[in-house]
């Protein structure tokens, strides 16, 4: 049956004084083989061309405009950058009559977001080599995708990638009761808990400790509510279980071939560092981070955070030389 499609009220990008566009942004809206419409933008390198494209995957909750500064980063550095709203988030068609619910009906629905945008916003950018860059759910999507196709990328980075939760040790208990409740019914219902919500306050947040870049946030929800979404729903923590358990496999990190950092904060509280790193030293070109003090958006962190960051990211991903397995 084919999924009913709320339009996003708005597609544009949204620039606030403490958070402006990146300069000579190409906007688009690409559509799914399902119909649905994505926010979608491309940028061209500020820095000498690297003949790079680098895609863009984020989290949960996230819309492009917590990237501007992450996107002006990367051209700086020579790459073409494509970034885009997952279905359901952002500027992005709702699968709900309430857009301030996150909700999916299937994990791998994703995937079909990430086909479109390979095919419609990356592809027509012609020959240049691909690189992505992942963050939190988008790290699961990603590493998803690199099971079916292990050369759709020549390297990928991964900051605090969503194998795992913090809360582990309630992982059974909690899987049990969300999988349930949507058996009887109740997928399209908030957790337990949930509610509205879309920002949180800085005090004790487990997202940043950079109170500047952590509030940009909150302003541009400010002048663009519509971006927003609050607490997932029973259904779609119920099919991010599934996904993570399969992610948790000891066989899936050893069918990746493809290079990856992985980079994740020593005092995450969203998604399990700890899992994180046995992932990554599984995967056959495998390379872990660690940034002491980091909470779990590591792009959105205190300068000398985000200095580790990239400088481990440069080494990576821009020098020439020796593979990751070296």
């Amino acid at each position: 049956m084919r999924q009913r499609v709320y339009p996003s009220p708005s597609y544009d990008l949204v620039s606030v004084p403490e958070n402006p566009v990146p300069e000579d942004a190409e906007p688009l809206v690409v559509k799914t083989t399902g119909g649905i419409k994505l926010r979608a933008a491309r940028w061209r390198p500020t820095g000498a061309d690297r003949k790079t494209v680098m895609v863009i995957l984020s989290g949960r909750t996230e819309f492009m405009e917590k990237y501007w500064e992450t996107i002006s980063d990367l051209r700086s550095r020579g790459f073409h950058v494509v970034a885009f709203d997952w279905r359901g988030q952002g500027g992005s068609d709702r699968l709900l009559s309430n857009p301030s619910k996150g909700h999916i009906p299937r994990f791998d629905d994703y995937l079909d977001d990430f086909d479109a945008i390979m095919k419609n916003a990356v592809a027509p950018l012609g020959d240049l080599k691909r690189h992505a860059l992942a963050h939190s759910m988008g790290g699961a999507i990603l590493l998803r995708a690199l099971l079916r196709d292990d050369t759709l990328f020549e390297r990928c980075t991964i900051s605090a990638p969503m194998i795992g939760l913090a809360f582990e040790r309630l992982k059974k208990n909690a899987r049990f009761l969300v999988s349930l409740l949507a058996v009887l019914g109740f997928s399209e219902r908030y957790v337990p808990g949930g509610s509205p919500a879309p920002t949180m306050p800085f005090a004790d947040n487990p997202l940043s400790t950079d109170r500047e870049r952590h509030e940009r946030a909150d302003a541009v929800i400010a002048t663009a509510p519509h971006l927003g979404i609050g607490s997932p729903t029973i259904g779609w923590v119920a099919t991010a279980f599934a996904a993570m358990a399969e992610l948790q496999d000891p066989e899936t990190a050893l069918a990746i071939s493809t290079p990856v950092l992985i980079a994740a904060g020593a005092h995450d509280r969203i998604t399990s560092t700890p899992i994180a790193e046995s992932f990554a030293s599984r995967m056959p070109n495998g390379r872990f981070l660690k940034l002491d003090g980091a909470e779990h958006e590591i792009l959105l962190e205190q300068d000398h955070l985000r200095a580790k960051f990239w400088a481990a990211f440069d080494q990576f991903s821009l020098e020439p030389a020796p593979t990751i397995s070296d």
